[in-house]
Parts: C-alpha cells; sequence; structure tokens
C-alpha cells in the first residue's frame, strides 16, 4: 500500500469563526495538547473577537513552541461550542480523503513531534513556530483504511478513559453535595481560630526544596544559591500555603504534608497547623480545596495591590465543623475520589504513551 507524503498546509483549511453569539466559555491549550478553561480575568473582555471552537476543530499556537520544546495544538471533541483567543489559529482538516483529523491530531501526539516543531522553531528569535513553517511541514500518511484501524483503537481507549472519568465526576458530585450540606447544618468557625502558624526553620539538614501548585500538592521546587537555613520546615499533618498570587492565579495553593520526613518550603509561605481536635486535617484540607474557597480566597485578596492575600484575610475563611464521625465518612469518599482521580490521570498519560506507538505501527503497516 505504501505511504504518500503531504504537506501540512495542503491537507487544512484555516477557520476564522468570530464570537457574535454570545459565547462565554473561555478555553486556552496547554502543552500537554489539552482544552483548558482559562484562569485570566474574562470581566469587561469583548467576546465577539474570539474564535469559535466547534466539534472536529483545531487549535493552534506557535508561541514559545522552542522553549517549551512542545507543538501547542489541539483537537476539540466535545458537542459544546467553546471560544478561544484571537491569537490562537483555528483550522480544520478539510483533505479528508487523505487523512482522518483524528489521525492527524494522533500525529502529533508524540515527543517526536515536538522535537520536529522545536528544531523548525530554531529561526525565529522568540523561538516560535511560525504559521506558514508549520504548514511546510511535510508528514508521511498512509491509507484510509489503515488509518481508520489505528483510530478505532484509539478511540476505544479513550472511550474506556472517559467512561471512567464520568463515573469520577459523579463521585465528586456525591462529596460536593454533603459538605455543601454542612456549610449550612453545621456550626462555623473562623480558621484564624483553629489554626496555629509553625515557623520552624531548617538546620540544612534538609536539601530539597518543594513548593505547592495550584492542584494544591507538593513538588520539587529550585532554590539555586538560597540559604536554605532560612527555609521553612513543614511536618506531617501541617500545611504550606503560598498566599502571593491568590488574586492572579484565583486559587489558594496549599497542601497537606502527609508524609513522615519533613519537607521544608519558601520562606514565604505561611506554614500552620490545626489547633482543634476537633477537626481532621484531611477534611480541613478538602474544604480548603473546593473551588467556592478559592473564588472566595481571591474575592479577599482583591485590595492587594499585588494580588497576593494577607495571612489576616485568609484567617478569615469559615470551615464548617460537623462532628468527627461525619467528617470521616466524608474524608473516606474524598481520598476513593482522589485516588480514582489520580488513576484517570495515568490512563491518560498512558494512553499518549501508546499514541506514538500506534502510529508507528500504522507506518510499518503500510509498508508492508
Amino acid at each position: 500500500m505504501g505511504l504518500t507524503k503531504h504537506k501540512i498546509g495542503s491537507l487544512i483549511s484555516v477557520v476564522d469563526e468570530r464570537n457574535y453569539n454570545g459565547i462565554r466559555e473561555f478555553y486556552g491549550i496547554n502543552i500537554n495538547k489539552e482544552f483548558i478553561p482559562t484562569v485570566a480575568n474574562i470581566n469587561n473582555l469583548d467576546e465577539k473577537k474570539y474564535k469559535v471552537v466547534r466539534k472536529n476543530r483545531f487549535v493552534y499556537s506557535g508561541m514559545q513552541t522552542g522553549r517549551d520544546e512542545c507543538i501547542r495544538l489541539s483537537m476539540y471533541t466535545r458537542e459544546e461550542l467553546i471560544i478561544v483567543s484571537p491569537a490562537y489559529i483555528t483550522f480544520e482538516v478539510t483533505a479528508t480523503d487523505k487523512v482522518i483529523p483524528l489521525y492527524f491530531f494522533m500525529l502529533f501526539l508524540s515527543k517526536e513531534k515536538d522535537r520536529m516543531g522545536w528544531f523548525y522553531s530554531d529561526g525565529s528569535i522568540r523561538a516560535n513556530l511560525e504559521w506558514d513553517v508549520f504548514c511546510d511541514i511535510e508528514i508521511n500518511l498512509p491509507s484510509i483504511n489503515v488509518q481508520r484501524k489505528y483510530v478505532d483503537i484509539y478511540n476505544a481507549m479513550v472511550t474506556n478513559q472517559q467512561s471512567y472519568e464520568r463515573g469520577l465526576e459523579d463521585l465528586k458530585i456525591s462529596f460536593d453535595v454533603i459538605i455543601e450540606k454542612f456549610k449550612y447544618s453545621e456550626k462555623r468557625a473562623l480558621l484564624g481560630n483553629v489554626i496555629e502558624e509553625v515557623d520552624i526553620r531548617n538546620n540544612n539538614a534538609i536539601l530539597t526544596v518543594h513548593g505547592v501548585n495550584k492542584e494544591k500538592k507538593f513538588m520539587p521546587s529550585v532554590a539555586n544559591g538560597a540559604d536554605l537555613s532560612k527555609y521553612k520546615m513543614v511536618s506531617k499533618g501541617q500545611f504550606a500555603c503560598n498566599l502571593m498570587h491568590v488574586g492572579r492565579d484565583v486559587a489558594v495553593p496549599i497542601a497537606l504534608q502527609k508524609e513522615d520526613k519533613p519537607i521544608i518550603v519558601s520562606p514565604a509561605y505561611f506554614v500552620f497547623k490545626l489547633i482543634s481536635d476537633r477537626i481532621l486535617p484531611e477534611y480541613a484540607m478538602m474544604w480548603l480545596s473546593r473551588d467556592e474557597t478559592d473564588r472566595y480566597a481571591w474575592f479577599l485578596s482583591d485590595t492587594n495591590v499585588r494580588s497576593g492575600m494577607e495571612k489576616k484575610r485568609f484567617c478569615e475563611i469559615e470551615i464548617p465543623i460537623p462532628d468527627i464521625q461525619k467528617q470521616k465518612a466524608l474524608v473516606e469518599i474524598y481520598n476513593v475520589y482522589t485516588t480514582r482521580r489520580d488513576i484517570n490521570e495515568k490512563l491518560k498519560t498512558q494512553i499518549n504513551v501508546l499514541c506514538p506507538i500506534l502510529i508507528k505501527g500504522s507506518l510499518e503497516e503500510a509498508n508492508v
């Protein structure tokens, strides 16, 4: 059957559909080639300038391809319409007699293609992969029948993952409903009345620095040349919180330390522990992980010129306190949810890992 070579530009057409119907679902794309809701402030934006994304339409950004070593491109597969920044290029695969749109997308789900994008972006002063350069890239394609075979395998994997994800969302709705009831049925306390700041500095025995991301998890951090003796220790059962960019990120980067071995974080972090035996640390963490809590913290940070959040304002957050047995039951549900959420993320990663193998198999089959 063999392979045929085509320039990308010969397979696609730019579509510039502007948002004149008042769609307010603002999205962007990340380096994992996923659509994500924008975290930017959308107040006072003129949504009519934004571009509409329909099912099977692609979104492309050539910016900083060299820096990120990633071709930032994604294919939209949902029925609901969304909009993206006018800085993005939106296009569709029009040569469907030569390439199936999903197969076209599968071609770019590999580190090899990302490295190719990095190579082609080398001529740009800003390390961008310019649109005309992208369109001039040549790709090898097997026959439509071979493409369809491997697209079907990919679809089966994605369908299984999405089915698992739907069950995950049902579980999340369950504990969201319960915790929402707690807000109205249980007595509440100011966070400042049930916590105590902890400020124990590192004795240089701990050399690995951690930060906290917006997903509310600890992550290794870089502290080149820093005096680690000034860094704060976080022991098991304690919380670390970065209040500097709450207004910008519309989120409180906060995490609960669950490991026996202490870690260290930046001296700019707020480290604290619970002083009330009426509250489980896991329950407090769950409450502080809610989207509603993030939005309320963003509201409280509005008076800060740098969009940070003052500790005294953070301590004004209220937390409902049901009895310990109710907290334990809810924490168990939440732990099941987080475990399944992590499994779901692994499933998505595995699909992306397998995708280049599928592409390689389709090209080898075409050459038989």
